[in-house]
């Protein structure tokens, strides 16, 4: 396997990235698969599992981040998505094994904040090259964290924690 190969498959997220339409959106539910399986397997390490995985990630993205800019020949392109499956993993991290209804919202909260990119998320974009387009998706993550964390402070009957 060569190293181009194995960057694809990061960027694209084993080929979420390739989606027709609103890659970023099946890119996150890369993230939300490994929110899942973290829940499922490892339900009492839920957050160091989060935490360790987007940290992981992040270190991983920002260089096939760069590398995906030289290889589709634009800025941040809609093929990449490993920056969503990061960002999502972010927004999910939870001191406690949350419930279904926690990923589920977390994933709508994250896109929202994805797109809409409140400060300082949209001026991580202008950093160049893979860290530029990691860091607005976990910023958006961490917007997403906060939303989840007011959530479950003022609704929590909508959660199953």
């Amino acid at each position: 396997m060569n190293r181009s190969f194995l960057y694809e498959c990061l960027a694209t997220w084993f080929g979420l990235g390739y989606a027709p339409v609103a890659s970023g959106t099946f890119g996150t539910l890369g993230g939300v698969l490994l929110a899942a399986l973290a829940l499922l397997f490892v339900p009492a390490y839920f957050l160091v599992a989060m935490v360790a995985l987007a940290i992981f990630l992040t270190l991983v993205a920002i260089p096939v981040g760069t590398w995906a800019e030289k290889r589709w020949a634009k800025k941040d392109p809609g093929t990449f998505v490993l920056d969503e499956v990061a960002g999502y993993l972010v927004a999910v991290a939870w001191p406690v094994a949350p419930g279904w209804t926690h990923l589920v919202v977390a994933f709508f909260l994250f896109r929202l904040t994805d797109i809409v990119k409140p400060w300082p998320a949209r001026q991580m974009e202008q950093f160049g090259g893979g860290f530029g387009i990691v860091m607005d998706d976990i910023m958006a993550g961490l917007w997403a964290l906060l939303g989840m964390i007011l959530l479950h402070q003022f609704l929590p009957q909508i959660f199953f924690v």
